[in-house]
């Protein structure tokens, strides 16, 4: 958080391809300062936007949400205070989302931005356009861009599929390219670039990509390989999660919480964060859109969240945790709520107007529920005297992550003991009775927990698919890690589950339902996008 005054947003034009207009190439300039008089301080500050624009992503409208609630953990139905919003956010949890639906298109928007940002600035370092500290040579900024380009690249080969691959700055319209050519450009790209990466860690590299952040998004590229080119890569991700485990320069927390604490830059664990502040640097206001208003009073805050809130955990999912595991309480916000005095009750303010607030765990359905329904976000700590933007800087990446995706791939090959051993480690800090944390190679083969089937007036009335999931009790490991942090989707994807299992008022749409469709607004552009 207090590093983000390092990224000096500079002001500079760029043309987005998805809202070009070919018709007139005549260039207006309306200002003095255009992208060919503007000129850099220092290389930082030409690439700050590049991750300042990832900032975008986290909003209840954009790529956060919509990994949570599309997938089989969160939900966020209408209640008496509102949250239907024409319907947008239950289309997500229902999987009938169409091309008008507003988060497509603001997470299209935002990864493209992106793109075209880190285009820009590769290409005017190659020119030499931006000043290179001493010190620093030209080929690792390059690099760094180059790493920056493969994540938003990434993000949009998981979520949309097929789409336009651009690395130049270009005011022709493009042609979508196939995913699993998106994908070998990112892997290459990657490649290429992790030999001249920053090896350095701490404040000067802090929410930047150095070489260690760039095999974590290359390992993850690999966990995912066989969705997105048909091909697994088991072996390769398990490389990446070596070299970064070896190299010694990240641990777990000790304590659980610790990771999402305001003022979270120094933790051990983090191996490439989001920075946010909240004078400088917002775009993160989880609680906003998960917390009942009442709360403003439990921690003295000085922004109201809206309404009765809407993002919460879908009950099949919190029944999966064992009650012992410091992770159910650690993720939920649940139970009698009170003042920051600890005693005074909290009110309902709608369908229990003047009632304590309490929140239960168990919803009607996926659709409407009533103010006080539901568990609530209690994974990233909001601080006394919290604003509308917190100063939490978001773990995109961290190592327990690596361990688990370390464990993954041992269990995929056949290791079923190795990978149980990492996954005990990662437990080992979430049990007070440590035979607790220890998990055996059979129940990471058993099938999951979760007792998936379709849910009305609170009982379930339809099992659906009831095909056992393999790997089962490791796809549950990563959901009590991970609840809150925008992997549920791409879990549920590559472990069988996002298009077969129905849970809580989702049942199945078909295969097509993995990717999201190309937003109206980027077709009706450009008539190569269909």
């Amino acid at each position: 958080m207090k590093l983000i005054n390092k990224y000096k947003l500079a002001m500079v034009v760029v043309p987005l391809f998805f809202s070009a207009c070919k018709r007139d190439l005549n260039e207006v300039v309306f200002s003095d300062v255009t992208e060919q008089t503007y000129k850099y301080e220092s290389a930082t500050a030409a690439m700050g936007i590049v991750y300042a624009n990832m900032r975008s992503l986290f909003g209840h409208t954009n790529y956060y949400m919509v990994q949570e609630t599309t997938s089989d953990e969160l939900v966020m139905p209408a209640n008496a205070s509102g949250w239907d919003d024409g319907g947008i956010y239950k289309r997500m949890h229902l999987h009938t989302w169409n091309s008008e639906n507003p988060q497509l298109l603001n997470m299209w928007n935002a990864l493209y931005r992106g793109v075209i940002n880190a285009n820009r600035v590769i290409e005017q370092l190659q020119a030499d356009k931006i000043p290179v500290p001493s010190g620093t040579g030209k080929e690792s900024l390059i690099a760094e861009m180059r790493a920056a380009r493969a994540y938003f690249y990434w993000l949009i080969c998981d979520n949309f599929g097929n789409a336009p691959l651009v690395t130049t700055i270009s005011t022709d319209l493009p042609n979508k390219a196939m995913r699993k050519d998106i994908y070998n450009f990112i892997v290459k790209e990657l490649n290429d670039a992790i030999s001249s990466l920053n090896d350095q860690t701490g404040v000067a590299m802090y929410g930047r990509f150095n070489k260690m952040a760039a095999k974590a998004l290359l390992a993850n590229i690999y966990l995912n390989a066989k969705v997105y080119s048909g091909e697994d890569h088991w072996t390769d991700c398990l490389t990446q999660c070596n070299d970064i485990i070896n190299s010694g320069k990240y641990s777990l927390e000790n304590n659980f919480r610790d990771v999402f604490k305001t003022n979270n830059e120094n933790s051990p664990e983090i191996i490439f964060a989001i920075p946010f502040d909240e004078n400088r640097g917002g775009g993160f206001f989880v609680y906003m859109f998960s917390w009942h208003a009442a709360l403003r009073d439990k921690f003295l805050m000085q922004s109201t969240p809206w309404g009765a809130g809407s993002a919460k955990a879908v009950s099949q999912f919190v029944d999966t945790y064992d009650p012992a595991d410091k992770r159910l309480s650690d993720t939920w916000l649940m139970g009698p709520q009170f003042a920051a005095d600890g005693k005074t009750p909290l009110k309902g303010s709608y369908d229990i107007a003047g009632k304590n607030l309490e929140f239960t765990k168990d919803l009607p359905d996926g659709l409407y529920t009533g103010e006080a329904e539901g568990y609530r976000m209690n994974k990233f700590e909001v601080k006394t005297g919290a604003r509308f933007d917190l100063n939490n800087d978001f773990p995109f990446f961290r190592y327990a992550q690596v361990l688990l995706m370390k464990a993954e791939c041992l269990a995929r090959s056949g290791d079923l003991n190795g990978a149980a051993t990492i996954v005990s480690q990662v437990r080992s800090r979430d049990f007070t009775d440590a035979s607790k944390a220890r998990v055996s190679a059979a129940a990471l083969q058993a099938n999951s927990k979760y007792k998936y089937g379709y849910i009305e007036n609170y009982k379930l009335v339809d099992q659906g698919n009831t095909a056992d999931i393999q790997l089962g009790g490791l796809l549950d490991e990563l959901g009590w890690e991970f609840a809150w942090e925008g992997h549920r989707r791409r879990d549920d994807i590559r472990f069988g589950v996002f298009t077969t299992k129905s849970w809580l008022s989702h049942k199945p749409q078909g295969p097509d339902r993995s990717t999201f469709m190309i937003p109206q607004v980027a077709v009706n552009s450009n008539p190569k996008l269909k």
